[in-house]
């Protein structure tokens, strides 16, 4: 085993790359001495995103005759996927790193590496820890801060999968560290990678019942119904890959009534910003204002739904009532500014792959000036799917960056005949925002 390790590459095939998505790996093909040597999965399976979204869009399609994505929920969920890994750029996930702190000052026995008994452990020791780390996510206001983001979406399609919080990773590491007493570090950056690859695929409706499997795993059926906001998904079904664990305490649902996805007060909005950290801002306002140490430490360690004189988790009765008839926040736009938008966050997703992989060779200078460049454009693209009135000044100053940042050959293509396009779309962009902003200031000084 260890000499197959030593030469094993850490690229995935195709095969591979399928087949990690369902956590279909086996021991053998997964198994490193170093955590050094753990391919990095998530980064990895970037394309098959990509592939099996389109394959959602295709189903859906030809089954019902529409698309189940939507250009501006779909684009904010990309764009919180895109957040949540970049913190990586700069320091190693928290989750690893306090993993590997632990295990080398404080593990008490050391399980082969190269154990099956040892993987399936490390999968099963995972898993339970998800499980508590998504149930506290659910039942601690300060953890639900991160995790509501995850929920904030009214649709329920594989970009959903992909929305996730950029701050919950700094409270995760904390359920995963009994392991660390026993089961090797990279054993764990394996199975926390591909617990976290699992969850991307049962994000669909297009899947409705697996039959025997429902018992064991946790399936499309399963998680719609934690994804709901109709009062029986609420605070269910927390498995990760099983969901014997939700049996076993007494957190299960099945799925009944149509499922109304999203938050029981929907936030409005496809600003990645507000998605991201509104809920901090609301949860600070309602720390100041209450009353006493109790009710302020209350805010925090108790449910989202608690207000005093109510049970630690809420009382469910105050839940708005869910009809069925509820229609998903989407206002109309134009066909050209959503063709825009698309482009936009095409090429602003070839950047931030590009950043990844060629990361190793840059400064951190660089790194940090793409960085927000990347995050600039999620936000200004978020403006532009609110129609807020903000959207135009900074979109023409990100297009005019954009040009900026092309000529000097920091978000340059490889390609020739991309790289000119690019930059006569980023010109053609700028002009077009400069003109609209400058309508904008004639029509104000006229009314004046």
């Amino acid at each position: 085993m260890a000499q197959m390790e030593d030469t094993q590459d850490t690229t995935v095939s195709f095969s591979q790359g399928t087949r990690m998505l369902f956590y279909l790996m086996s021991p053998n093909e997964t198994s490193f001495a170093e955590v050094e040597k753990v391919p990095e999965y998530v980064q990895q399976a970037t394309p098959f995103f990509v592939g099996m979204i389109l394959l959602e869009v295709l189903l859906g399609w030809l089954k019902t005759g529409n698309i189940p994505i939507q250009i501006n929920d779909g684009t904010t969920s990309l764009s919180a996927g895109m957040m949540s890994q970049m913190p990586q750029l700069f320091v190693r996930s928290l989750e690893v790193s306090s993993y590997i702190y632990i295990w080398n000052n404080f593990h008490i026995l050391e399980l082969p590496w190269d154990s099956a008994w040892t993987w399936w452990l490390a999968f099963l020791g995972v898993d339970f820890g998800y499980y508590w780390l998504h149930r506290c996510s659910h039942e601690l206001n300060i953890l639900w801060a991160a995790h509501q983001v995850h929920h904030s979406s009214e649709y329920y399609n594989l970009t959903t999968a992909l929305r996730q919080s950029v701050t919950q990773q700094f409270a995760s590491w904390v359920f995963y560290l009994p392991m660390a007493l026993i089961v090797p570090p990279s054993v764990f950056a394996v199975h926390i990678q591909f617990n976290l690859l699992y969850q991307f695929w049962i994000h669909t409706e297009i899947v409705k019942d697996l039959g025997p499997l429902e018992w064991i795993l946790n399936t499309p059926s399963h998680h719609r119904v934690h994804h709901g906001r109709n009062r029986y998904c609420i605070d269910k079904n927390y498995g990760g890959t099983l969901i014997v664990w939700d049996r076993m305490f007494g957190t299960f649902a099945p799925e009944d009534d149509k499922v109304i996805y999203g938050l029981t007060h929907p936030i409005n909005t496809f600003d990645i910003l507000s998605v991201e950290f509104e809920y901090y801002v609301y949860l600070w306002h309602q720390f100041l204002n209450a009353d006493g140490i109790t009710n302020k430490l209350s805010v925090i360690f108790n449910g989202p739904g608690w207000t005093p004189g109510k049970p630690r988790l809420g009382d469910p009765d105050d839940l708005p009532e869910v009809t069925g008839k509820e229609v998903p926040h989407n206002p109309e736009w134009s066909t050209v500014l959503q063709a825009y938008v698309h482009v936009q966050f095409l090429l602003v997703l070839l950047n931030y792959n590009n950043l990844f992989e060629t990361e190793q060779m840059l400064s951190q200078t660089t790194v940090l000036l793409i960085t927000g460049y990347i995050l600039l454009t999620l936000t200004t693209l978020g403006y532009i799917m609110d129609q807020s009135p903000n959207a135009v000044v900074w979109e023409m100053s990100r297009c005019l960056l954009m040009l900026a940042l092309h000529r000097l050959g920091y978000i340059s293509s490889t390609v020739p005949l991309l790289a000119l396009a690019t930059e006569v779309f980023a010109s053609l962009s700028a002009v077009y925002w400069a003109l609209q902003c400058f309508s904008k200031l004639a029509i104000k000084e006229k009314h004046y």
